[in-house]
């Protein structure tokens, strides 16, 4: 257990993940506690000192020493006291607090809108950065030409460019999903050069020996390569798309999702609801973690399994439907019937999954 790099058995991982949880839990309780504070239950004193004075006021130079002395008086003289968590809450405090979240403030609603758009963000930052990517790669003109500006991507400071974003698309969808897409370009891009140039000599001499063109080399080598462990990428720029995403929704926060709904509990000191929201983000962006390592699984076996198994390729389509379906839905979003169109090859597309995902575990234990 304590050697470098040592490896843990299946009993021994489930046992420690569950002990890794109740520490945080445990520790969450206790810096919760440590941060509590107990203020006496009187009508007209909040929790915070001075209670009359708001942050901004004028004339806070004025009224400060009167209301702090009217405060500790009222303090003084209380007989009832109760213990509240201004800062961290307690977990219990956090899970209560989902059921009026689902009811009252449309949690599942909100989240789905912040999937959407950070998809979506996803998909235009792909479909932009491939292309580009493999130009700047693969050919020494356009490396001579942008490579330098692309790698000086990095250094751009994405949150102070919120304002020039509003300017050119407004307040509305349009601006948060150009905003998270440029916010994923800029990492991305130099990650695709990057990816081309490791692509092994080895796989290059092969297919030169055999007499490839170049459009045979990019199609049968550099694409493959590249896509395989782009997508590992893809999924590391998970925690950064939704960092990006929760700062679009602070704009317009009409327009809903959980980056508003964050921002509307900050301004209401509601922290448990704050906390259990920041929790629905942690376990999204997790499932998109798990989502993006079986798709690679699936669409790059080889990677991962010695022989190409029964039922990947029907899992293989499956996904390729989805993203196709996902495409036009980007793409046509507005046209009414485009909602029954993905509707139906989304079904058609986890059917394909599922009946392929059955015939690969078969074949995968028939191995084992």
């Amino acid at each position: 257990m304590f050697e470098l790099r040592g490896k843990l058995t299946k009993s021994q991982g489930i046992i420690f993940g569950i002990l890794g949880v109740v520490f945080i839990l445990v520790l969450w309780w206790v810096l919760a506690e440590a941060f509590s504070k107990k203020v006496p239950v009187i009508d007209g004193y909040t929790t915070e000192l001075p209670s009359s004075l708001t942050a901004d006021s004028l004339q806070n130079k004025v009224l400060k020493d009167s209301i702090l002395r009217a405060d500790s008086i009222k303090f003084a003289n209380a007989k009832e006291f109760k213990k509240i968590y201004p800062i961290v809450p307690l977990p219990t405090e956090v899970a209560a607090s989902y059921g009026s979240l689902v009811k009252e403030d449309n949690l599942l609603d909100n989240a789905l809108r912040s999937i959407w758009l950070n998809l979506k963000g996803y998909f235009w930052a792909v479909l932009i950065c491939i292309p580009i990517g493999f130009l700047v790669g693969l050919f020494p003109l356009f490396r001579g030409m942008f490579s330098k500006p692309v790698d000086a991507l990095r250094y751009l400071p994405l949150t102070a460019l919120i304002g020039v974003f509003i300017i050119w698309f407004g307040i509305y969808d349009e601006m948060k999903v150009a905003f998270l897409a440029f916010g994923i370009i800029v990492f991305l891009l130099p990650t695709v050069i990057s990816r081309i140039d490791d692509v092994e000599d080895v796989y290059l001499s092969t297919v030169f020996t055999l007499g490839a063109s170049n459009w045979q080399t990019i199609k049968t080598v550099y694409f493959p390569a590249v896509m395989s462990r782009l997508l590992d990428d893809i999924r590391v720029l998970t925690a950064v798309s939704w960092t990006y995403i929760i700062v679009a929704e602070y704009i317009n926060k009409d327009g809903g999702g959980l980056g508003a709904l964050i921002y509307i509990k900050r301004r209401l000191q509601q922290v448990p609801d704050m906390f259990a929201i920041i929790l629905v983000i942690i376990l999204i962006g997790f499932l998109q973690d798990r989502i993006f390592v079986y798709i690679s699984k699936r669409l790059f076996p080889y990677r991962h399994y010695k022989t190409m198994l029964n039922g990947n390729n029907e899992v293989r389509y499956g996904i390729y439907l989805l993203l196709l379906i996902f495409a036009i839905a980007v793409f046509f979003a507005k046209l009414p019937i485009v909602g029954t169109v993905a509707l139906i090859g989304a079904l058609a597309a986890l059917v394909f999954i599922v009946f392929g995902e059955i015939k690969f575990q078969a074949a995968l234990r028939s191995q084992s």
